[in-house]
């Protein structure tokens, strides 16, 4: 920051940050009025090809040849560019993210808490299930500051990941509470806003095929029914907030290796994208009568995962306490978003990238 009032006059300045109101703030104060500000952010990962994925391009404070400048430097990458506006950014990428990564992450935490490697045990294998601990365990392989600086630093991000700890308790209450027909009716009217009607023709995102492809443990004979209170949430959450997830389909981020040894297929390319798959598994659960009811009636008569269930609400609630926070404590950050690392620890060989065990003295 303190060489930004020393930029050259008329340059071109920006930031590949994924959160961009804290990045346009310190532009804007720290840098000469006579410099522009074109910023920009890849929407992927740093082990994705770059070709086709969108690259969001902002122009906050320039001229349309700046812009066109910055986008013919960028144009080598040879991705597709997309146009938004820092608050539009941010408010998007909270959509798609925010919620998403609370669930996952507090599923990670309840499972530790639990000292349960899930693909271990039967009732965490096969179908949806699948899908879920895969995708826990590519949040969980990224560096923590990642989803810490999404929640924390984005403004959008705040509300929502309240609103998905409120939506996890008010129906884990309903479940405890054996309210059938007051869940059933909460639960399906928050499908039927976020699947609207005209969607039920158009062919899901997932299929079975697909999500029995990616176990990591063997797939037992009869799969033992879950309540899936996360994904339910997770729908609940949308509904309330009144995001329309299908909407922000642009600014979502590749799944990278969970996909990297499956052979090319038209389900697949759909699913090239981390919040369409996270978005596939609510689809595939809400879009299927006969499933929503099993997952309706394993809420109030089966206490099979009442205790998982428990600390998976304790973790979403938890999961909001760092907001004020984080200026001043890395560990209340790490330590409340991020469990032990030791969920890692007996990953299969091709799903165990890189892990980064955050310091509690490490500052974002």
């Amino acid at each position: 920051m303190k060489l930004l009032p020393t930029t050259k006059q008329g340059a071109i300045v920006g930031g590949q940050t994924s959160c961009k109101a804290p990045e346009i703030a310190a532009f804007e104060k720290h840098l000469p009025s006579d410099v522009e500000i074109v910023s920009c952010h890849s929407l992927h990962g740093p082990n994705v090809d770059p070709r086709g994925q969108p690259l969001v391009v902002i122009r906050h404070r320039a001229s349309q040849q700046s812009q066109d400048l910055v986008e013919r430097i960028l144009s080598c990458f040879g991705s597709k560019h997309v146009h938004l506006t820092a608050e539009q950014h941010d408010s998007i990428t909270a959509d798609t993210q925010a919620v998403t990564h609370a669930a996952f992450l507090s599923m990670g935490t309840a499972w530790e808490a639990n000292n349960q490697f899930p693909w271990e045990i039967n009732r965490y294998v096969g179908g949806i299930e699948n899908v879920k601990i895969n995708v826990t365990l590519r949040i969980y392989s990224n560096k923590w500051h990642v989803y810490a600086g999404l929640a924390i630093l984005n403004p959008s991000a705040k509300k929502q990941i309240r609103q998905y700890a409120q939506s996890v308790t008010e129906l884990f209450k309903l479940m405890l509470g054996g309210h059938r027909e007051e869940l059933s009716n909460r639960i399906k009217t928050a499908g039927a806003a976020v699947f609207k009607a005209e969607r039920q023709h158009e062919d899901l995102l997932l299929r079975d095929e697909v999500l029995d492809r990616f176990s990591l443990g063997k797939v037992p004979s009869q799969k033992t029914p879950n309540n899936h209170l996360s994904l339910l949430a997770m729908v609940d959450c949308w509904w309330q907030l009144g995001i329309v997830p299908y909407d922000h389909m642009i600014c979502s981020t590749p799944t990278g290796w969970m996909f990297n040894k499956v052979p090319e297929s038209r389900h697949l390319r759909v699913l090239c994208q981390l919040f369409r798959l996270m978005l596939g598994v609510t689809e595939y659960l809400f879009r299927k009568p006969s499933l929503l009811e099993e997952v309706i009636t394993t809420a109030i008569e089966d206490d099979t995962f009442r205790s998982d269930d428990l600390e998976f609400t304790f973790a979403a609630r938890v999961s909001t306490y760092p907001f004020q926070q984080f200026e001043h404590s890395s560990a209340i950050v790490s330590t409340c978003w991020f469990s032990d690392a030791a969920l890692l620890h007996t990953l299969p060989p091709f799903a165990s990238p890189a892990v980064h065990t955050p310091r509690y003295d490490e500052k974002y």
